[in-house]
Formats: C-alpha cells, structure tokens, sequence
C-alpha cells in the first residue's frame, strides 16, 4: 500500500515520516465523534499508531464521563459484578505472583485504576493499595463504593516516595498515552529495588487483528493512539530500563470480551451503559445474556491464539535492570 500523505509528523519511536495506511475507522463503540482516523504503520520501525493524533482537548471528549466501571444496586448489575470478580481472577493471581517473587513489601499502585474493583480484589487478599486515575468521578467512586484509596492525577506527579511501591501496574493505559516513556519513567523511580511492573496492552500482531482489520476492538479509534505489538512494548521497557521477567498473551476478562465487541459492539455491556441506552431490566439481562453467549463462544479461538503466542493482549512482569 503506498504511503500516507496524511500522516506528515514523524513516528514516535525513529522519527520516520513515511508511513503506509492500515486501514480507516472512527469511533465504533461509543459514538462519540463521526471523525475518520488513519491506523498507520511506520515504514521503518513497523510501529503502528493513530494518524493524526487529535489535540488533547479533542481527545478528552472522546473519553465518555463512564469511560470506567462501578457496580449499580440493581440485581443484574450485581451478577455483572459478580462475573467481573471471576475474570478479575486472573489480574490478580498474576500480580499476587510478581509481588510474591519480588519479596517487596510496599503498596501496589494501580495506574488508570477506574472504579477500583482490581484495587479492591488485591486488597481482600492483604495487600496495601493506591490507585491513580484521570478521572475524579473514577476515583470518587473507587473509594465510595470499593474503599480503596485513589488519587486523581498523573503518574510522574504522585504523591508517593521514590521506590515506595512493591508493584506497579499498568493495565490498558500505555496505547492512550502521548508519551508512554514518561509513564514507563515515573514507575521506574517509583518502584522498589526490587519491585515489579506489570503492563498490559492490546497485541496488534494478534490473529484477531489480521482477521478483522478495523473491526477489531483492540484498534479502539480514536482512544488508542498507539497499536503495540509484543515486541514494540519488550524495545519500549528495554529503553526505560526494565528487564522482562514473563510474559502472557491470555487474560480471560479480555480476550474473549474483546472478540465478542469487535464482532457485535452494540452487545457490549459498556458501551450500552456509556452511551446511555435505555432499556427495561428484561431487555438488559437479555442483552448481557447474548453478550456472554459471544464471550463463551470466543473462548476456545482465543485459547488458541494465546496458545500461539498471538493472543489479542499481551501482559508482562518486568523488572528493574540490574
């Protein structure tokens, strides 16, 4: 495919400028703009990004005021709970596991920590948490209904010691951010000696990606400015002075999920929620029951893909180098 004439500013990773397009999308999930964005590839370096990036201003408002989740009282957001605990699971026996091995003490900073249900689960099993957030009705609502203490800002400003944390978890966060070095920076001073990052991101060199091209919800036009492959992230953590310890391509609240949204997003119990669709407590359930049929019916493909190194996330445990 020849080059985009579009995307004239350079990549952020070699500072080439001639990149080839992807593909064409706009926002598909939650609606909040008609605007066109190019996915692009650069041509040197193969890093794949949003082109162009919009301002911040306008990528705020592309952030829905819920962009995040919070058990409502109802029995059916209940049971959405209840179903979040379970895939949660998985979060959090692979954090439990890097702390274990690390033998820090510190808390456990969560970055983009949402409603703070992760922080909550992490807590029941005796850890000291933090959470850290852009939102302050996020973090409202992490200490309101899950107690877990959160602080509204940005990593290189929080308020915590240098190499305070035994952890620090970044989950979904890198592929929204301008500049991921200065996040992957700011948890390297604010790490223990020997404490653990743990980072996950939607893997572009997934099967699903090459399946379903710009349906795949991974891609998440226009939020995602960045598109990491396994091997973009490992150059990334490299450069900021982390040695990888392990990696998994499987985490069972997303990779499932994310097959099912990229193939019926009006299903998609956030999205529904975010977009402020009503529907009468029958027709939610309903809705939730077919939305969990597709995650079911996702599970053995994206098995499989993991399985094959190419699983449609990756996350790693990295420590600092020696």
């Amino acid at each position: 495919m020849a080059p985009n004439s579009g995307a004239s500013e350079g990549c952020p990773a070699c500072a080439h400028t001639e990149a080839k397009v992807l593909f064409q999308g706009t926002d598909r999930l939650y609606h909040t703009t008609d605007r066109v964005f190019a996915v692009v590839e650069c041509e040197t370096c193969r890093l794949v990004r949003l082109s162009p990036w919009p301002a911040p201003d306008d990528l705020r408002r592309y952030y829905p005021s819920q962009y995040w989740y919070v058990s409502e009282q109802d029995a059916v957001s209940r049971m959405e709970e209840s179903y979040r605990r379970l895939v949660l699971q998985d979060h959090v026996r692979f954090v439990h596991r890097a702390i274990e091995a690390s033998s820090e003490s510190g808390a456990v900073l969560d970055v983009g920590c949402g409603g703070g249900l992760f922080l909550r689960m992490l807590a029941e099993r005796g850890r000291r948490v933090i959470g850290l957030d852009f939102s302050l009705p996020a973090a409202a609502a992490a200490w309101r209904v899950h107690g877990v203490p959160v602080v509204c800002g940005i990593l290189s400003r929080a308020p915590l010691p240098p190499a305070s944390c035994a952890a620090v978890t970044m989950f979904h966060v890198l592929e929204h951010l301008y500049d991921p070095v200065s996040y992957l920076e700011a948890a390297h001073e604010l790490l223990a000696p020997n404490g653990r990052l743990i980072v996950q991101v939607p893997n572009a060199a997934c099967w699903q990606f090459l399946l379903l091209g710009e349906s795949w919800s991974g891609a998440d036009v226009p939020r995602h400015l960045f598109d990491f492959r396994t091997s973009d992230l490992k150059i990334l953590l490299d450069r900021c002075g982390f040695d990888v310890v392990r990696t998994k391509y499987f985490s069972l609240r997303d990779n499932p999920a994310g097959l099912a949204t990229s193939l019926a997003p009006s299903l998609d119990p956030m999205a529904r929620r975010v977009r402020g669709i009503v529907e009468t407590p029958g027709k939610k359930l309903l809705k939730d029951l077919l939305y969990l049929g597709l995650v079911l019916a996702a599970l053995p493909f994206t098995i499989l893909e993991a399985a094959c190194r190419a699983g449609s996330t990756v996350m790693i445990e990295a420590r600092k180098k020696s």
